[in-house]
């Protein structure tokens, strides 16, 4: 993996998405009680440990290549994080990975996650599509309406309907963008 992809930083307008630090545990705690966060994690964060080793996972998988975590800071809320987006890699040189984004409460309703979420697919284009990446997909159970729009919005259509499976309760939507 190229340095490059380690070390990202990404902005968009008022948005910097930035790697997690071990400075935002508390944001990361905080976030976890929210309980639609909670809702649409398959790694729940309940306490100090669990966020630490939360925190750990996003440097591991930074490392390795195969999982890429930002801290979704808007310049104009504050310095804080106030998301996160993911880019995973089912294994090194995969065709598809997945997107994932969570916000806190008080950055819902302004286009925050729609913007952060098209900085990492665009980031992600440029940086893998030569590796072999040509989709990205996007996993959200079928009750979350506001997942539907945020993928609406950041150009990921709805592509299928999943059966439920562990975690997930429910049945899922799938929406994929191509490269």
């Amino acid at each position: 993996m190229n340095a490059h992809a380690r070390d990202a930083r990404l902005s968009s307008g008022s948005l910097v998405l930035r790697p997690w630090r071990p400075g935002d545990l508390g944001v990361l705690l905080d976030a976890y009680r929210d309980p639609a966060v909670q809702a649409g994690s398959r790694a729940p964060v309940a306490d100090e440990e669990a966020a630490a080793h939360w925190l750990r996972a996003q440097e591991e998988g930074r490392a390795t290549g195969l999982r890429h975590s930002f801290a979704v800071v808007d310049t104009e809320l504050g310095a804080g994080p106030v998301g996160n987006v993911a880019l995973s890699f089912p294994e090194p040189g995969a065709p598809s990975a997945e997107v994932g984004y969570w916000t806190v409460a008080p950055a819902r309703g302004r286009g925050i996650a729609p913007r952060a979420l098209e900085a990492l697919s665009a980031w992600a284009s440029e940086t893998f599509a030569g590796a072999g990446l040509v989709r990205l997909e996007l996993l959200h159970q079928v009750d979350n309406a506001a997942s539907c729009r945020v993928a609406a919005k950041a150009g990921y259509p709805l592509t299928a309907v999943l059966p439920p499976s562990p975690p997930w309760p429910g049945e899922g939507h799938l929406h994929t963008r191509g490269l």
